[in-house]
């Protein structure tokens, strides 16, 4: 089988290498790809946004199979174009991408199915949204509508926060994504990221993770991209699993279809585990980034067919097998992000991983043959163990044998789980 992956990022090189194992493979493009895919995938140099081009490189190349990493292409409709040249392709319709790509049609497909989430409202100017916040009060959520790169939700704990929050939304912060914005309940609980595949009529189960949003140590500072994750999730037991699947995701997928969106991709729920149970947050379109490093990690099943079914209607033919051990990783990061920070700067030396650990790149390129930093989040240092402790060591092992004099990450990833397993 012949494919096509899109994107860039430290999700992407944990899509290649998976799917680099698959004995079904018989070659590999990536489109843009970084350093590190391009040892697993031949790099093309494709303009993703120009639909038509990448449906002509996949007639020329007799593609079998595109799978889309990012959200940006999936909202803006790439699977679309291609579906309707023939295509195979792994993500939803741009219809049904709305999910990640405007939080208040997921706030109104929760309400219409009765899916349990905060309470919420969407406003379009400042005035009414400070109003409400004001009625409301502390603590309470501010998002952005739209895509915003994870950077769009503030967790505001104070009343100025909130208000900050809106201002930062209407002046243009999020640009176009901040045009709406959705103010929603405080949900007290434990976070956790659910991952489940979907072929419209059908669900594969996938596994859980947890991520680390904030900057800082100790959950403290800004929210990012995610500075590390860890996988499986202790908070989502067995009993946890079945109420999410029952009370999220299959009305979701029934409500999808009878809106005439049928999903086909992954359902990425980031949810809260509160008093009364699992409560989604917000829905993503796409592995989770950094959490596909550490479902990858743990995926025993050959990802490939999988992807597959998902893309062609045949998902109740196949099964995915995971490891027990846990899979950790840390986030290294750019100094300043998730404010502004310097762009290539070298990175002199990657550390040698051994079996069950990889270092993926997330924001790399060669510059005159030296590998630079190009982004925010540039690391993904990844490692299994047979506890998260375990992991989490051999993770920061790997972390302390990268040469990057401008990188730094959180030194406490995984610190729930370690805390749990202590006791």
């Amino acid at each position: 089988m012949k494919v096509l992956l899109i994107g860039s990022g430290g999700r992407e090189h944990a899509l290649a290498w998976k799917i680099a194992q698959s004995p079904l493979l018989t070659k590999l493009y990536a489109a843009p790809g970084n350093p590190g895919i391009a040892e697993e995938a031949e790099l093309v140099s494709l303009d993703t946004d120009d639909h038509p081009a990448v449906i002509a490189f996949c007639k020329e190349k007799d593609i079998d199979f595109v799978v889309v990493g990012p959200e940006a292409p999936l909202v803006a409709g790439i699977a679309d174009k291609l579906r309707e040249a023939g295509i195979a392709v792994f993500g939803p319709s741009a219809a049904a991408a709305q999910l990640e790509g405007s939080k208040g049609f997921t706030k109104d497909v929760c309400a219409r199915f009765n899916i349990p989430t905060g309470a919420y409202q969407r406003f379009n100017n400042a005035p009414k949204a400070k109003a409400y916040v004001r009625e409301q009060g502390a603590p309470i959520v501010i998002k952005a509508d739209g895509l915003a790169a994870g950077k769009g939700v503030t967790v505001a704990m104070t009343m100025d926060e909130a208000l900050a929050a809106i201002d930062d939304c209407f002046e243009g912060a999020f640009g176009a994504a901040g045009a709406e914005v959705v103010v929603e309940a405080f949900l007290d609980g434990e976070e956790a990221s659910f991952f489940c595949l979907s072929d419209g009529k059908s669900l594969l189960p996938l596994a859980t993770a947890q991520d680390h949003k904030r900057v800082g140590d100790g959950d403290t500072g800004p929210n990012t991209g995610g500075m590390g994750a860890y996988s499986p999730a202790p908070v989502m037991t067995p009993d946890m699993v079945e109420r999410t699947m029952k009370e999220i995701i299959e009305p979701t997928m029934r409500g999808m279809a009878e809106m005439g969106h049928s999903f086909q991709g992954v359902f990425f729920a980031g949810l809260m585990i509160t008093a009364k149970g699992p409560e989604l947050i917000e829905y993503n379109v796409r592995f989770g980034d950094p959490e596909c490093q550490v479902l990858m990690m743990r995926l025993k099943s050959d990802l490939l067919p999988i992807l597959y079914a998902s893309a062609t209607g045949t998902l109740d033919q196949v099964t995915a097998e995971w490891s027990e051990d846990p899979a950790l990783t840390v986030v290294l990061a750019s100094k300043g992000y998730p404010g502004s920070y310097d762009k290539a700067t070298p990175i002199a030396a990657l550390p040698n991983a051994g079996d069950g650990a990889k270092v993926f790149h997330a924001g790399t390129a060669l510059k005159d043959g030296q590998l630079v930093a190009t982004g925010g989040r540039v690391l993904n240092a990844t490692a299994r163990g047979a506890t998260v402790a375990e992991a989490q060591a051999e993770a920061y092992r790997l972390v302390d044998a990268v040469h990057w004099e401008n990188g730094f990450c959180r030194r406490d990833i995984g610190w729930r789980a370690i805390a749990r397993e202590k006791r």
